[in-house]
C-alpha cells in the first residue's frame, strides 16, 4: 500500500475546512489501496486528478507513495 504525502501547499488548502478535508481524504484512501475511483490522468503531465463534488485533488504518484500538490475547487485548481 502507498503513503499518502501532502506538500505544504495542499495541507494548507486542507486547513481552510476541516470538513470538506475529511471528506478529501476519504476519498482518496480507496485509490490508495485499490487504485480505483475517479481519477484521470492530466494531459500534458504526469500529475492525476481525483473529483470529488466540486473539488479537485492533484497529485502525482510513483511506486512508494502519493504526493498530493493541490487541492481546490473545480474553478480555482486548473490556474
Amino acid at each position: 500500500m502507498k503513503d499518502i504525502r501532502y506538500t505544504s501547499a495542499a495541507a494548507s488548502d486542507l486547513r481552510k475546512d476541516r470538513s470538506v478535508a475529511k471528506r478529501l481524504m476519504a476519498k482518496l484512501e480507496p485509490y490508495r489501496q485499490t487504485g480505483g475511483g475517479d481519477v484521470t490522468q492530466l494531459v500534458g503531465s504526469t500529475a492525476k486528478r481525483l473529483r470529488d463534488g466540486d473539488f479537485r485533488i492533484i497529485f502525482v504518484e510513483d511506486e512508494t507513495e502519493i504526493l498530493v500538490t493541490k487541492i481546490a475547487p473545480r474553478g480555482q485548481i486548473y490556474e
